[in-house]
């Protein structure tokens, strides 16, 4: 089984025949901002510099570092030059670079394409030598690039066409037969001015992206390589689709799983968006563990797109009673589908007992519990 998306696809804008792809690295690869949150609260705290979240939600995501390096030494008073900021921090970031997780679908797609020979390039606004080390921490995907490409081995980053012109240049495929892969502003536009398709994997509101990318999806599980004339998954059981384990903990209200940190942020990247399934316990009893069902969409009045994560007991004969307002973690490692924006904010009660019995279903298969640290323990 695969997921369209259709409400959010343009097919007349689809060619019949896409030869390569080129990938975004941070926020559409690896949730390397989450990972790195911290970093730059205590680097300000040095120089007794409060973080601005309103600043922080409003700056423009995909920048190069030359550019984000001055912006910030400018909004934040900082005494430094840019040069002096970027030397002071970068040696903070790389300490957290080896605990990035790779975003949903990540590593499926990046395997996939180099398993059926698509040439496949990374194209960042990061330094050359700091791609290198970021993916160093993911096995197996440096091998899998055709051509990895930095702002610095260009004359301009993205929005410049330069670093997707010149991916498609060493592939030895023409721009029209590229689609690029993003999740920042300026890298669509970037992929635009290259004259390349464009799928783009917002982090946060779509609003911006809809008219200037052919598909706009909630996460990288949604891509189907088969619409743009690319060979499709093959790696779907029956109606589900096995994943590498995604995390989250949270306080559990009246079926609810609230997953805001003490910092305000959430345990879950934005780009875990649909039905899920996986284990549950609590934290004061972690040896009971229950199958659950999981839809995970967005607060529809919420400005600050959090997340409504909405959880169901799968086995009919479970009698786990989960009391309000404690701790619980969940681990999910089945994908079901994707949601439209109408079904975002609540849970469809009509496809509930559908959902449970496909997941019911797929958890008695090794290829699903095999990616379980819990059933396993």
């Amino acid at each position: 089984m695969s997921c369209c998306n259709s409400g959010l696809c343009n097919a007349q804008t689809l060619k019949p025949q896409i030869l390569a792809v080129i990938l975004d690295l941070d926020g559409t690869l690896l949730d390397t901002e989450r990972a790195t949150k911290d970093v730059f609260k205590e680097f300000l705290a040095k120089y007794g510099k409060v973080l601005d979240m309103e600043r922080e939600e409003k700056k423009a995501d995909g920048m190069t570092l030359k550019d984000s390096s001055a912006a910030i030494v400018k909004d934040y008073d900082l005494p430094l030059t840019p040069d002096q900021y970027i030397q002071e921090i970068i040696p903070m970031h790389q300490e957290k670079w080896m605990y990035v997780r790779a975003l949903p679908g990540a590593t499926r797609l990046i395997k996939h394409l180099y398993n059926h020979g698509i040439p496949l390039a990374l194209a960042s606004n990061s330094l050359r030598e700091y791609i290198d080390k970021k993916i160093s921490h993911q096995k197996g995907w440096k091998e899998c690039f055709t051509v990895i490409l930095g702002s610095d081995q260009v004359k301009a980053g993205k929005p410049s066409p330069d670093l997707f012109e010149e991916a498609a240049k060493r592939m030895g495929v023409d721009p029209s037969q590229c689609i690029v892969i993003e999740d920042s502003l300026v890298g669509v536009k970037a992929a635009n001015a290259a004259k390349m398709e464009v799928v783009a994997v917002p982090p946060r509101s779509e609003t911006d992206f809809s008219s200037l990318a052919n598909i706009v999806l909630h996460s990288l599980l949604e891509f189907e390589p088969d619409l743009w004339g690319l060979p499709p998954f093959e790696d779907w059981v029956d109606n589900a689709l096995p994943i590498e384990p995604i995390y989250l903990s949270g306080q559990y209200v009246n079926g609810f799983l609230h997953d805001v940190t003490e910092d305000g942020t959430h345990s879950l990247p934005n780009q875990v968006f649909g039905v899920f399934f996986g284990c549950a316990y609590a934290e004061v009893d972690k040896q009971r563990i229950s199958k659950v069902l999981v839809w995970i969409g967005n607060e529809r009045c919420s400005r600050t797109h959090q997340k409504k994560i909405q959880m169901h007991l799968v086995d009919e004969t479970d009698v786990v009673s989960y009391a309000s307002n404690q701790q619980m973690t969940l681990e999910l490692f089945g994908y079901i589908r994707f949601l439209t924006g109408k079904e975002s904010g609540c849970f469809d009660t009509k496809l509930l007992e559908e959902y449970k019995s496909i997941a019911r279903a797929s958890m008695d298969l090794p290829k699903f519990t095999q990616n379980s640290h819990l059933l396993s323990e």
